[in-house]
């Protein structure tokens, strides 16, 4: 009898196994750990995507650069060969140079301005403006605001920094700005920066704090410097392949799920946030907090005229008087 029991129970296992595979499996790309902010908001949109088709769309969530840095994944996404992704603004730059906007150093005030001005007009048209660079998106998130680690002395002041090599993000506007500063910028992707930190092939690197811990940099840094300098928002994109095979039903739960997935993000960089200057000091990296942001800010401020020029004084005054 108890063999019975369990051939029927193995039996409807199998069955209810077959009868609950998707319709659909669409793969998601990107190169956070699995304990990231991203990461975790990701496995909830998942989730919520396979609750609200009822099983017939899942989600297959490749992190960890699994599929590439975050460049190789959008051209991946832009040919149809992965199907999403969520990247920094910073990497799209490098497909809507429009989005460069974002990279402005001292550009928002806090995490609440960023996302009023990422979820009204402004992130509004700049999402309308991605198919015809051969992406979607979805919606608009943050990693939070970007710190300064070295392995050669505590950074107070810009001055501080001048002569370091620092990785930078693959991005002409970042690069531009660490240059005014002195430094001499390395651009690099994400998987490459372990080993460079590690190796001394550059000093230091910039990220936001959550990045910094799930990226393991406090094992090769030894400073970690509160700059602030850049926040840094994420884009849940899609290809057009994929985004146009769904219903208008299933594209309105895409946006509603992506929604979702960035106020968890936002929470669980707000956790690391909070927790995360403690293990990094356990880590044995000297957090300096009594930054002197007013003089990176004054030492960039000449970059100013020229960001006018290229995104428009309006839009710059918009979003500095956005609440």
């Amino acid at each position: 009898m108890k063999k019975s029991l369990l051939a029927a129970c193995l039996t409807l296992v199998t069955w209810t196994g077959t009868a609950a595979a998707a319709d659909v499996t669409l793969s998601l790309g990107f190169v956070g750990g699995a304990q990231a902010p991203e990461a975790i908001a990701m496995r909830q949109f998942a989730e919520e995507i396979a609750t609200k088709t009822e099983g017939r769309i899942e989600v297959d969530i490749q992190g960890g650069g699994a599929l590439g840095g975050d460049r190789e994944v959008i051209e991946s996404v832009q040919v149809g060969t992965v199907d999403m992704a969520i990247p920094s603004t910073s990497v799209v730059v490098n497909f809507a140079p429009e989005f460069a906007l974002f990279d402005i150093p001292f550009l928002f005030r806090d995490f609440d301005h960023a996302d009023a001005v990422l979820s009204g007009p402004i992130g509004k048209e700049m999402l309308e403006g991605l198919p015809e660079k051969g992406l979607v998106g979805l919606a608009f998130g943050g990693m939070g605001f970007r710190q300064l680690t070295n392995n050669t002395k505590a950074v107070k002041t810009a001055s501080d920094v001048e002569g370091l090599k620092i990785r930078t993000q693959q991005n002409e506007l970042h690069i531009a700005v660490w240059k005014e500063l002195g430094v001499l910028p390395t651009p690099m992707a994400i998987p490459e920066v372990y080993t460079a930190l590690q190796q001394g092939v550059v000093d230091g690197q910039e990220n936001p704090v959550g990045a910094i811990i799930n990226n393991r940099f406090g094992e090769v840094q030894k400073y970690l410097s509160m700059t602030d300098h850049a926040f840094t928002p994420l884009v849940l994109l899609i290809s057009p392949t994929a985004y146009e095979a769904l219903s208008d039903e299933d594209k309105q739960i895409f946006v509603e799920a992506a929604q979702n997935a960035m106020k968890r993000n936002r929470q669980e960089v707000e956790v690391v946030l909070t927790t995360g200057l403690d293990t990094l000091r356990e880590q044995g990296v000297e957090v300096i907090t009594d930054v002197d942001k007013t003089s990176f800010a004054s030492q960039v401020e000449g970059l100013f005229e020229t960001f006018a020029e290229q995104f428009g004084k309006e839009r710059l005054d918009a979003i500095k008087e956005t609440k």
